[in-house]
């Protein structure tokens, strides 16, 4: 008598499996202990500003919680800000402000572009804060906002496929 398909190929399928004797591939690591060990690799100055980074990231995401988006950006563009910023002053606070928010939950790119002017205008740098909307979303608007110092995107990613609204800049 000849075996029915399903036996043979239930016995095919035991065949085909992997040998017992292979290891298990090696769990993965945990995010947290490769950031925490960069963060413990940078230099004094490094951590100062990444703390203070953090801290604005953090207040800035609570002061959009609690007030209007409006209020906020009054008490940020406060300072006045009229010079340009040094490619390095742009990126430093490119990284500082992308950095802390990984670590501030809610850190929306709106949060970011906030914060980023802050840091800017603390020194006297005059940015922007451009928000669009993307092209061609259907129902539902997707905003996005970018902080721009001297026609350089400092926070926020590509502007392609996105239409423009609005600047808010330094006062």
């Amino acid at each position: 008598m000849r075996p029915s398909s399903r036996q043979v190929s239930q016995k095919a399928m035991v065949a085909r499996q992997r040998p017992v004797t292979q290891r298990p591939p090696a769990p993965m690591k945990r995010p947290g202990r490769r950031s925490l060990a960069r963060i413990l690799a940078l230099s004094g100055s490094e951590a100062f500003f990444l703390a203070h980074c953090l801290l604005v990231v953090a207040t800035v995401r609570l002061g959009l919680t609690v007030f209007s988006y409006n209020r906020v950006r009054g008490m940020v563009t406060r300072l006045n800000a009229r010079q340009c910023a040094s490619m390095g002053e742009l990126r430093l606070v490119a990284w500082g402000v992308a950095a802390a928010a990984r670590f501030v939950p809610g850190a929306t790119c709106l949060t970011q572009a906030l914060s980023g002017q802050y840091l800017l205008a603390r020194k006297g740098n005059a940015s922007n804060i451009r928000i669009g909307i993307e092209r061609g979303t259907g129902e539902q608007l997707k905003a996005h906002a970018w902080l721009v110092s001297d026609n350089h995107i400092v926070l926020g990613g590509s502007i392609d496929g996105f239409a423009h609204l609005v600047d808010h800049g330094s006062r």
